[in-house]
């Protein structure tokens, strides 16, 4: 498909909007359907769009697995190490209304979107992780 302009003009125009929408979901899943998990699917599509036009190797130019894996690590990080911040702060884990944040509501909010956060950079990494692995042993 990286020969087909069409293609290409139109990938390069949805793929940005496709990744907006994903930080849309993120920032509105405690208000309606949505969250970190299906903000960072519809992430990873945007990333397994770009390798159906362009193909593989173009695509690991661009989302190598050195930052897949670094993605996984640092998603995975967030999350635990809010939880343990609520554990230092004298909180059980993942207790939000522990961190010093402000007041109890606000210290909620914000920590359910720290937890958001580190669980969307993860399921988009892991998904693309999963998409190049699949696409490799296509190859093979």
């Amino acid at each position: 498909m990286k020969d087909d302009i069409i293609i290409r003009v139109i990938s390069n125009l949805l793929i940005p909007f496709i990744q907006l929408y994903a930080l849309y979901v993120l920032a509105h899943g405690d208000l309606g359907p949505g969250g970190g998990f299906q903000g960072g699917v519809i992430f990873a599509s945007s990333i397994v769009l770009y390798v159906l036009v362009y193909g593989i190797d173009e695509g690991r130019k661009r989302v190598s697995q050195k930052i897949t894996d670094v993605l996984n690590s640092i998603g995975v990080m967030i999350y635990g190490g809010i939880g343990v911040a609520c554990l230092m702060f004298g909180g059980y884990y993942l207790q939000y209304g522990k961190l010093p944040l402000g007041d109890l509501k606000e210290a909620s909010h914000l920590g359910i979107y720290g937890i958001e956060i580190g669980v969307e950079v993860t399921v988009a990494a892991v998904m693309i992780t999963i998409f190049f692995e699949m696409a490799r042993r296509g190859n093979d």
